[in-house]
């Protein structure tokens, strides 16, 4: 049996391309910063979205912790939405690595307004922490992938500016949001002090990412990497995955948004599925009507090869990626009809 994964779009393999790419790889070691082809990466990057600089790390969760640390100091605030990865599935590191208090938004499917945002600033007191940065998330997860454009951020830009916030973009599926709205990295790089960008999600790397932002902002993220253990020695060989994914992977995207379109347009029709929250790029997050739970969905799905996750008891998350081919996507949509 053809087993069909779409957990997450975190469990692909390197394809051969990329694992050529790897073993021929120059190395040295990046601690010291004498990795060339992590260096290539970083300038790549940070080129790419119009910084000075990249630093390369093990993981997404780690891009933004930094980020959170370097922007902030003890007993400040960040605001967020209250779907934010930092906030739901980053253990709290707000608070244990930084000392900082998180301000929550409800927004719609993860994405907040500018008239929220100001909002949400607390004044100057001593009872009060210090509202000093914002994050958002492009294209947010637990929202179901959606995603902002340029005309939702720059008001958002534009209020961090009157307060003295600075502007993170967690960006970890950032890509498949582009792909879909046609707007530059570029342009998006000038609207915030610092990007997160995952190259082991939508672009297929097997380890890594990057944060992206202005030469003193990393020099002071390179020492929090470290202390943080995510010194790496001769990560070249990912680094040249990383390198692979940007060059090869990105206009890709567009086929992994189109076929989780097209399973959000088949669970609309279903009797035994209720909310599908709207599809804007590679997640699809619905739930289930009884005497279905997610768990026994998932169950039911599993008997056919199919993996999925639960998100809730009655939710359910289905992930397209680059290791999920249109041949598999209509098998997933051959078999669903059938659970009911």
């Amino acid at each position: 049996m053809q087993k069909i994964n779409l957990i997450s779009d975190t469990v692909t393999k390197p394809t051969a391309g990329m694992l050529e790419a790897m073993w021929q790889a120059a190395v040295g070691d990046d601690v010291f910063g004498e990795d060339p082809t992590v260096n290539a990466l970083e300038a790549k990057a940070a080129a790419m979205f119009g910084k000075e600089a990249a630093l390369f790390c093990p993981s997404g969760t780690m891009t933004n912790q930094i980020a959170l640390k370097v922007h902030t100091q003890p007993l400040d605030e960040v605001i967020c939405d209250e779907y934010s990865h930092i906030f739901q599935y980053e253990v709290g590191g707000y608070a244990f690595n930084s000392g900082i208090g998180v301000n929550l938004i409800k927004g719609t499917n993860g994405k907040v307004t500018a008239s929220q945002v100001a909002a949400a600033v607390k004044p100057l007191a001593d009872w009060l922490p210090v509202s000093r940065l914002v994050v958002l998330e492009n294209t947010a997860n637990k929202g179901g992938g959606s995603y902002y454009t340029l005309d939702d951020i720059r008001p958002i830009q534009a209020v961090c500016a009157q307060h003295g916030m600075a502007l993170h973009l967690d960006g970890a599926r950032v890509f498949n949001a582009l792909v879909e709205t046609g707007e530059s990295p570029l342009a998006v790089g000038a609207a915030f002090d610092s990007i997160s960008v995952c190259l082991s999600k939508g672009l297929g790397a097997p380890v890594g990412s990057v944060l992206i932002g202005e030469k003193d902002f990393i020099r002071k993220a390179r020492r929090v990497r470290k202390a943080m253990g995510g010194g790496m020695r001769q990560a070249g060989y990912l680094a040249a995955a990383g390198i692979y994914a940007l060059d090869y992977h990105v206009d890709r995207l567009k086929e992994d948004n189109l076929h989780a379109r097209h399973l959000g347009a088949l669970l609309e029709r279903m009797p035994f599925v209720g909310e599908v929250r709207p599809v804007q790029t590679n997640i699809v997050i619905f739930d289930v009507l009884p005497p279905f739970t997610a768990a026994s969905f998932l169950a039911r799905l599993s008997e056919y090869g199919i993996q999925a996750s639960a998100f809730g008891p009655q939710t359910v998350r289905m992930v397209t990626h680059l290791d999920v081919s249109a041949d598999m996507i209509d098998e997933v949509m051959r078999v669903i009809p059938l659970l009911g």
